[in-house]
């Protein structure tokens, strides 16, 4: 008999309206927490020579790539994982269930909404205040693993294969 895992109550985004719904307002002028003049005029870098690291899982057990694990999250926030096991085919039906999931209408998107004092589910996650700014973007948020932390409520059964 599985047991079901307890998430902690710091786990948790407030409600906010959906991004879609909010585009199709047609507004005059964008809501004031998704501007962010704080980086307004950052500078890009085009320096071209700066890749995105890449992470080989098959050497994590060496002291050099895990070295270099550290140094992506702590400079970059995100790295690209090779030799990870996950056949191409895999990756690519999940690109293709993601996208046919974002595709469906909103109404049907609205049906795995987030709801308040859960992460998962589409809308915006991480909002732990009423004035944090946003992100101009949905995403849906889904446990993985392990199994005990799903909730089949938040779970798309549009397209069928997403599940």
């Amino acid at each position: 008999m599985e047991t079901k895992v307890q998430i902690t109550d710091t786990l948790y985004s407030l409600p906010v309206e959906n991004v879609q719904a909010l585009a199709s307002k047609n507004l005059n002028r964008i809501p004031s927490r998704y501007i962010r003049p704080e980086v307004e005029f950052d500078v890009v870098s085009i320096d071209e020579s700066q890749q995105i690291p890449v992470i080989d899982m098959s050497k994590l057990d060496h002291d050099d790539e895990q070295k270099k694990l550290h140094q992506a999250c702590k400079d970059w926030g995100f790295f690209q994982l090779i030799n990870h096991g996950v056949a191409d085919e895999v990756i690519e039906k999940m690109k293709t269930d993601t996208q046919e999931f974002f595709n469906l209408p909103l109404e049907e998107k609205m049906a795995y909404a987030k709801i308040p004092n859960y992460l998962e589910g589409y809308g915006q996650a991480f909002v732990l205040s009423e004035d944090q700014k946003l992100d101009w973007g949905d995403m849906i948020f889904l446990f993985g693993l392990p199994v005990s932390t799903r909730d089949p409520r938040f779970r798309p059964t549009n397209p069928p294969s997403f599940g």
